[in-house]
């Protein structure tokens, strides 16, 4: 069954870096494009990255320039790098896929194109 799990969280501050991952299972993520989700106290969840199954990627506009989404197929896993990170970051990431499009698409942002969901890794950027 399909299965993600995130990891890397913790607290940092601001000006920091963490580099999460979303160690995947039970398809091939080859075929796959993966998104990566945030959620703070309070607010809905928000698209940060995503990842296409060609490597094409993409990022919301607070984040380009400091966030960097890559994959190693190879190890089933995807990666956020997260630089200069600042507390209006602190949220819950979560990574996510589907069963198709293996595209980002134009609406890669919107939670409802995701079928699959993992636990959630916990982000704190605070001084």
């Amino acid at each position: 069954q399909v299965q993600l799990v995130e990891s890397g969280g913790g607290l940092v501050q601001p000006g920091g870096s963490l580099r999460l991952s979303c160690a995947a299972s039970g398809f091939t993520l080859n075929y796959r494009a993966i998104g990566w989700f945030r959620q703070a106290p309070g607010k809905e969840r928000e698209g940060v990255s995503c990842s296409s199954d060609v490597g094409n990627t993409y990022y919301v506009d607070s984040v380009k320039g400091r966030f960097t989404i890559s994959r190693d197929n190879a190890k089933k896993t995807v990666y956020l790098q997260m630089n200069n990170l600042k507390p209006e970051d602190t949220a819950v990431y979560y990574c996510a896929t589907r069963s198709s499009p293996s595209s980002c698409g134009t609406f890669w942002y919107q939670t409802g194109g995701y079928g699959y969901w993992g636990q959630g890794t916990q982000v704190t950027v605070s001084s």
